[in-house]
């Protein structure tokens, strides 16, 4: 039996049923787009909370409006649940879930393991796999192929197809959307590759095939660990601009008016989100076992992980010359999430610069407008409710993330004192007495 031909038949039809595993920052984006595409999915996740929202029309994602989810869930195109049983009767089934580093750096894989696991049970003849989560090169035949083939016994290529697509999204962007980001895909076969591709063609504008799932894995870090060492490089760069007395924001206002030869990249307090600070190290790691060390990759962490320090120095100098210390002084900090315009906190260098203040006795509040509480394991923190009010009192304003709600020509007015770590305040912040650029 031709059962590639048949998935492909299925999708054009789109009468294949998709699902989707880990319904979190990619997977409930991509569910959305494939149901809007007239695809039946189901999403699956084991927090049902989540799920529960999701049936009743809700969305627990900024990039994606409740009107959506409602309008899909009443149509009969998404629904979801926790039960992976459901999987028996599903032809694709896509695999978006988290793949951090654990405290030691070593890539975390256990999302992918588990998720294959609750797969394999149910793979049958007719069914595609396509891992999303961003992960080391040969994770998808490494791991995932043995899970789903050792006990079923399925030829790959044959009766079971199994792929990886890199996910490419970029919270709170609204011109590079799931739909419209070219997707590359590759599969273990060629076959594989074949119907993939068919399948995401199906919801998504365009699809770029390659000749292997490695190919595939390998195309994402090199996407992030390229963003990843230049804003090393950027960082170190204002380093050097502080020991020179240099205005570091000038000079890259500079050197970008070069019509080519040149790309942007912007200093900041740290570096956050889920892939950039994490992919790259993924990548080390696979290449430390090979006895290989990527010298590029390990300086840039070290110089980023070192940022939120680096503005710890900046307000504690800051606030002396003002003739205040650190210690008991308040510091308010504006902005949480790891990035303008979103509620995303995943490895944001806000954490760490409230923390490295605590530590050094500062009495610290934070305003985010999209993120009203910060919980770790150890502590947790509200945001304030008055802002305007919290930035007259605090000795010291440091603006960590740049949010364009904020009103930073009254901030600029009503603060004592103002650690500007991204150039939030612009042209209004340079030359003035009470900000401090980062």
């Amino acid at each position: 039996m031709d059962y590639a031909s048949q998935l492909i038949d299925k999708f054009q039809r789109k009468s294949a049923r998709v699902a989707v595993l880990g319904m979190g920052y990619v997977g409930l984006p991509f569910a959305t787009v494939f149901a809007s595409a007239g695809f039946n999915v189901t999403g699956i996740d084991p927090i049902q909370e989540k799920m529960e929202m999701l049936n009743r029309g809700e969305s627990y994602i900024l990039d994606v409006p409740s009107e959506q989810v409602k309008r899909l869930h009443m149509e009969g195109k998404l629904r979801g649940t926790s039960d992976y049983s459901v999987l028996k009767d599903i032809d694709a089934v896509a695999i978006c879930v988290p793949t951090p580093l654990r405290h030691t750096g070593d890539p975390d894989l256990s999302f992918i393991i588990s998720a294959a696991e609750g797969i394999a049970p149910y793979v049958h003849p007719g069914m595609v796999v396509v891992l999303e989560s961003s992960t080391y090169p040969g994770t998808t035949r490494e791991l995932v192929l043995p899970t789903l083939t050792e006990k079923s016994g399925l030829k790959i290529g044959e009766e079971l197809f199994l792929a990886f697509s890199p996910e490419r999204v970029d919270p709170g962007r609204k011109d590079w959307t799931t739909k419209n980001t070219p997707k590359v895909v590759g599969g273990m076969t060629a076959t594989c590759t074949e119907v993939a591709s068919a399948w995401y063609s199906q919801a998504l504008d365009t699809v770029v095939p390659v000749s292997s799932t490695e190919v595939a894995e390998m195309a994402k870090l090199l996407e992030n660990t390229f963003r990843m060492i230049n804003i090393g490089f950027v960082n170190e760069l204002t380093l050097m601009c502080d020991r020179l007395g240099v205005d570091v924001w000038e000079v890259i206002d500079a050197a970008s008016t070069k019509p080519f030869g040149f790309m942007r990249f912007n200093p900041g307090p740290g570096l956050g989100g889920h892939c950039i600070p994490i992919d790259p190290m993924y990548l080390s790691w696979k290449m430390r076992s090979l006895n290989y060390t990527a010298r590029f990759i390990e300086l840039a962490s070290e110089i980023n992980t070192n940022m939120p320090r680096f503005v710890l120095g900046k307000v504690q100098d800051a606030l002396n010359d003002h003739q205040k210390s650190l210690k008991g002084s308040s510091v308010l900090v504006l902005g949480a999430a790891y990035k303008p315009d979103i509620d995303d906190l995943r490895e944001s260098p806000a954490i760490d610069v409230i923390r490295l203040l605590q530590q050094k006795g500062a009495r610290v509040s934070y305003h985010d407008p999209y993120i009203p509480r910060i919980k770790e394991e150890d502590w947790e923190i509200e945001s304030v409710a008055d802002m305007m009010h919290a930035v007259e009192d605090a000795d010291c304003v440091v603006i960590v993330t740049n949010h364009k709600t904020y009103d930073y020509g009254e901030i600029m007015k009503r603060a004592k004192l103002i650690v500007d770590t991204r150039n939030a305040l612009g042209s209004l912040g340079r030359g003035s007495d009470k900000v401090v650029r980062l």
